[in-house]
């Protein structure tokens, strides 16, 4: 019984890791990007909340675009960690 919770709080473990790894990028250009748009709203006392959108999709398919393999062969790996350990579960 031990041995299996730890099989599966090893399991949830790199499935975080790997979720923050591939999602942090994206919510690091987001959140800059709209901190940059926040200010440039404040200085000239434009406050249309609808300026940030725009932006912040340009940059996130941007990101997306340049960091797509890296997020691909990020999930592939794991995806194969997890198959590969399917027959340790197993018992």
């Amino acid at each position: 019984m031990l041995v299996e919770l730890g099989n599966a709080v090893e399991l949830i473990r790199s499935a975080v890791v790997t979720i923050l790894a591939i999602a942090a990028p994206i919510l690091l250009v987001a959140m800059g990007v709209g901190l940059i748009i926040s200010i440039i709203q404040a200085t000239t006392s434009i406050q249309d909340q609808t300026l940030t959108f725009v932006p912040k999709i340009l940059a996130i398919l941007g990101i997306l675009a340049l960091l797509f393999g890296w997020m691909i062969t990020r999930l592939i790996s794991y995806t194969i960690f997890l198959f590969e350990r399917i027959p340790d579960l197993a018992g």
